[in-house]
């Protein structure tokens, strides 16, 4: 979708934050450790985005069992890769209003792409002098998400969740991949996590996905081709990483706003839909607006649910 055009006919129009009612689910293992895992939600000051992401975060926080905390997946933002400072300014300010208002719970976060601002700002008049701005590139969305490295991990009970940063520019955009010194810095990672403690890697473009193929009628060419932005190019080298470290239970992304569950050589990689469906004009081929649910058990074992939340 050209997100751009979207925002020209959609307006940037102002909006308040609504109450939807509160929703309950069922309860779930008790000895599961919780994640809200909440991906391309593509938030915008529009009214219906608004009302609509507010809805999810008041849907998981009222479930009989709520999440021990959220993950957010990436593209947090409708966009800041080809978008003007006023209107990555505002976007980043629904993002922290909404937040701050509508969510008590712990939350993590992972770069995704249209939270970077001006890769692709040439196409704007005044790209010249932002070019030179500091917070050029991912820095702004660091700032914002308030993360002090673009890589990092965290432990929660015998679980290690290592969030990657799959971004990285080329003149026509961005590939997804890791650098070098990430690449070292993960493989350094996995080498020092006991054998016992079990790892779910975070990546917002995912390093292995069946939802690529049909992320576009890609087919068309005569063959199935997959964009160096769609999917990690380096998935091989990883998966492979992978190999020799077998406490790595699963991979979690998103980017496609497909939903996936693809085991390969006992890793299980799960790409998690959006919240913002087809960015917030409802459902993106198969797939609602929806978050996944994921319960960590103490085995290794990782259960999800997708939520459709919107009106349920």
């Amino acid at each position: 979708m050209d997100r751009r055009s979207f925002l020209s006919r959609a307006g940037w129009v102002g909006c308040g934050l609504f109450t939807p009612p509160l929703i309950r689910a069922g309860m779930v293992d008790s000895q599961a450790f919780r994640v809200a895992y909440l991906t391309d939600s593509h938030l915008l000051p529009l009214s219906k985005a608004i009302r609509s992401f507010t809805q999810a975060l008041h849907h998981l926080q009222t479930l009989s069992k709520p999440p021990d905390l959220i993950f957010n997946g990436g593209d947090a933002i409708m966009d800041a890769l080809q978008l003007d400072r006023w209107m990555v300014k505002r976007q980043w300010a629904s993002w922290k209003t909404v937040l701050s208002q509508e969510n008590q719970l712990p939350i993590h976060h992972c770069l995704g792409n249209h939270d970077i601002w001006g890769w692709k700002l040439e196409k704007i008049k005044d790209r010249a002098d932002d070019a030179q701005d500091k917070v050029f590139g991912k820095q702004w969305a660091l700032d914002e998400l308030g993360m002090t490295t673009r890589h990092y991990y965290f432990d929660q009970q015998n679980w290690r969740f290592v969030v990657l940063d799959s971004i990285h520019a080329k003149p026509d955009g961005y590939t997804a991949r890791l650098d070098g010194a990430q690449f070292d810095w993960l493989q350094q990672t996995l080498v020092a996590t006991p054998a016992e403690r079990h790892l779910c890697i975070i990546s917002h473009i995912p390093i292995l996905s069946a939802t690529v193929l049909f992320d576009g009628d890609n087919e068309q060419q005569g063959g199935w081709q997959i964009p160096d932005g769609w999917m990690h190019q380096d998935a091989r080298r990883i998966k492979n990483l992978f190999s020799r470290h077998p406490n790595v239970r699963v991979c979690l992304s998103g980017h496609t706003h497909l939903v996936d569950d693809l085991t390969y050589n006992g890793v299980r990689y799960l790409c998690n839909g959006a919240v913002s469906g087809k960015w917030w004009r409802g459902a993106f081929q198969e797939f609602s607006p929806m978050y996944a649910l994921l319960d960590f058990m103490p085995n290794g074992e990782v259960h999800r649910q997708m939520i459709p939340y919107l009106d349920a």
